[in-house]
C-alpha cells in the first residue's frame, strides 16, 4: 500500500517520503479501514520535528503520521462483528503509541477506535472529529452544565476553537470568543455571541464589560500566555479548560489570584481520555451534528502528494479549521 512517513526528525520537506508498505492484516479485536481522508494536526508536526523535551529520535524505525482519519471498513479480525465490513467510520488515536497512522491507504486499528459515522455525516467531516472535535467537546462539556452560563473560547477560528464555539452554543451557553479581526465573521457564523480581538490591550476590560460577574468556563488554547488574563476575568469557582500552551510551555502562574477565586484548571490531553469521557464526547459530537448545530470547518483538503505542503500550513498560524489529505 502507498504511505507517507519518516524515519528521522526534521522539516516536512526533509523527512516526509512516499513509500510502499505491506498490506495490513487485522489481529484479534482489530479491523482494517481503507482511508478516504487523513487529518493533520499540530501534534503531528511537533512529533515529526522532534520538539518534545528529552526525545532525540522517533519512537519507531518508520512512522506513518496522523491520528485522525475516515474511511470504510474492509476487513475485521477475530472477535470483531463481521457486520462492520462496509461501515463508514472515523478514527481516533490512529498513530498514538503506534508506528502506523492514517497517512496511508489502509490502517489496522482496534475495533473501538473506528467509530461508525451516522449517515448524515460526510467522510470529510468525520476526519475532523478525532483531535479537534473530541478536544473541543471535552473542554466545553467535560465539567458542569453550561446552559445559561458564559463560556470564553480562545482562538475561535482554529480547528478546536471553531468546534468549541458551536458546541458551547448548542449546549445553551453565552459564548465569547477571541480571534483575529479578519476571522470575526467566521467565528460569529459559528454562533459566538461576542467576538473580540485576542491582541487587544483592553481585552480583559472588554470581557468584564460583557460579563461583569466573570466567565464561568474558558476553553484555552494558549494557557501560558493567557493565564494572567484568565485570573482577572474568571468568576469565583470557575473552570479553565486548557488544551494547549505552545507559546509558553513553562508559564509563571499567578497562584494568589487563582487561589482566592478557587479556580479549577482542567487540562485535557485527548489521547488519554478515559473511556466514559470519550464516549460522552463522541455522543455529543454526533448529536450536535444531528441537531444541525455543528458544521466542521475545513481549511483545505490536499492531495496525497501534497502532504509536505499540508504539514507546512499546519505549522503556520491563521488556519480556519482542519487540514485534511485526500487518500
Amino acid at each position: 500500500m502507498r504511505a507517507i512517513g519518516y524515519d528521522k526528525f526534521g522539516t516536512a520537506v526533509q523527512v516526509l517520503k512516499i513509500t510502499e508498505l505491506p498490506s495490513p492484516t487485522p489481529g484479534d479485536g482489530e479491523l482494517i479501514v481503507k482511508l478516504a481522508y487523513s487529518g493533520v494536526n499540530p501534534s503531528d508536526v511537533k512529533s515529526r520535528v522532534g520538539s518534545r523535551p528529552g526525545i532525540t529520535k522517533p519512537a519507531f524505525d518508520f512512522i506513518v503520521p496522523h491520528s485522525d482519519g475516515s474511511g470504510i471498513v474492509t476487513e475485521v479480525g477475530a472477535g470483531v462483528d463481521p457486520a462492520r465490513v462496509g461501515q463508514r467510520v472515523w478514527i481516533w488515536n490512529g498513530q498514538w503509541g503506534r508506528a502506523l497512522g492514517t497517512m496511508a491507504e489502509y490502517i489496522t486499528i482496534p475495533d473501538a477506535q473506528a467509530v461508525e459515522l451516522p449517515d448524515k455525516i460526510s467522510l470529510e467531516a468525520g476526519a475532523t472529529f478525532g483531535i479537534p472535535g473530541l478536544t473541543a467537546a471535552q473542554c466545553v462539556l467535560g465539567g458542569d452544565d453550561i446552559k445559561d452560563k458564559t463560556v470564553l473560547v480562545s482562538g475561535g477560528a482554529g480547528a478546536v476553537g471553531h468546534f468549541a464555539v458551536q458546541i458551547a452554543k448548542w449546549a445553551g451557553a453565552e459564548v465569547i470568543a477571541t480571534a483575529s479581526p479578519k476571522n470575526w465573521d467566521h467565528v460569529r457564523a459559528a454562533g459566538a455571541d461576542h467576538v473580540l480581538d485576542y491582541n487587544s490591550p483592553e481585552l480583559s476590560e472588554q470581557i468584564k464589560a460583557l460579563c461583569p460577574n466573570g466567565v464561568d468556563r474558558s476553553v484555552e488554547l494558549e494557557f501560558g500566555s493567557n493565564i494572567s488574563l484568565l485570573a482577572k476575568i474568571m468568576r469565583p469557582l470557575g473552570t479553565i479548560a486548557a488544551y494547549g500552551s505552545a507559546i509558553d510551555l513553562n508559564p509563571k502562574i499567578p497562584f494568589g489570584p487563582l487561589l482566592f477565586k478557587a479556580l479549577k484548571v482542567d487540562i485535557t490531553l485527548i489521547y488519554i481520555l478515559d473511556e466514559l469521557a470519550r464516549k460522552n464526547a463522541i455522543n455529543s459530537l454526533h448529536q450536535a451534528f444531528a441537531d444541525n448545530a455543528l458544521v466542521p470547518s475545513i481549511d483545505e483538503i490536499y492531495d496525497f502528494e501534497a502532504c509536505v505542503q499540508a504539514h507546512e500550513k499546519v505549522e503556520q498560524s491563521g488556519r480556519r479549521g482542519a487540514s485534511l489529505i485526500r487518500l
